[in-house]
């Protein structure tokens, strides 16, 4: 895939590099001095392309015409802005992603701008953040379909609700799915008169609304520490 990135700050770099290390063509465009002198050192030459990312011929240059896919992600909303709105109404690139800098601003990357894909930095932190504060020990291992999801691990302790108990007896949340339990080291797969056992690791895929529900199945007891430590 040939993905340009507009903005060359700590994220369209690291960005970049991901992308080539996963063998994509990528073009960065970045005009800031201070910012160019850095990234001369993270990035192979060839891929980085001085100038105004919102100028047009910048743009041409860099080989927006080729491109599949924009990554806007400088510091400038209405740049990311313009920047998408362009990629797609002038050039026809497929898929737009924006950065939001400013959460206050989030109302206006929709459809209206072309933006496909807009990252909320501050909200998705906080999110994170919130989610950890609430799981307990519950582990957050993956996200799935842009956070829609979660991939998460949680280990039975004495005393849990789930604890002996087979996994059709259970009465799991809606959007939730048992995906593997990991005992004394080895795999064992979910069915129906699995029961959970005490230092099972379970994984689950959970939607947002699932997440407090499971968590209750396997907590620990009147808030005590695990294994009855």
């Amino acid at each position: 895939m040939f993905v340009l990135i507009a903005g060359g700050g700590r994220t369209g770099t690291q960005l970049a590099t991901l992308l080539l290390a996963q063998n994509h063509q990528v073009r960065l465009i970045e005009h800031r001095r201070e910012v160019l002198a850095r990234i001369h050192h993270e990035l192979p030459t060839e891929v980085i392309y001085e100038g105004i990312a919102t100028d047009p011929t910048v743009l041409e240059l860099a080989g927006i015409r080729e491109a599949q896919a924009l990554a806007a992600v400088t510091t400038n909303d209405a740049d990311n802005l313009a920047l998408c709105f362009l990629a797609r109404t002038r050039y026809n690139v497929i898929r737009t992603i924006a950065r939001v800098n400013n959460p206050r601003t989030a109302w206006l990357f929709d459809k209206k701008f072309h933006v496909d894909v807009a990252l909320n930095q501050a909200t998705i932190l906080a999110t994170l953040i919130e989610e950890e504060m609430s799981l307990g020990d519950m582990m957050t291992l993956l996200k799935l379909r842009r956070g829609q999801y979660a991939l998460v691990e949680e280990k039975i302790p004495v005393g849990a609700k789930a604890a002996g108990v087979a996994l059709k007896d259970v009465k799991l949340p809606d959007q939730c799915v048992i995906a593997a339990i990991i005992r004394k080291g080895q795999i064992v797969i979910p069915r129906g008169i699995t029961q959970f056992e005490v230092d099972d690791e379970v994984l689950a895929v959970v939607g947002p609304d699932a997440v407090n529900g499971l968590a209750a199945l396997f907590a620990r007891p009147n808030g005590g520490l695990k294994n009855g430590k």
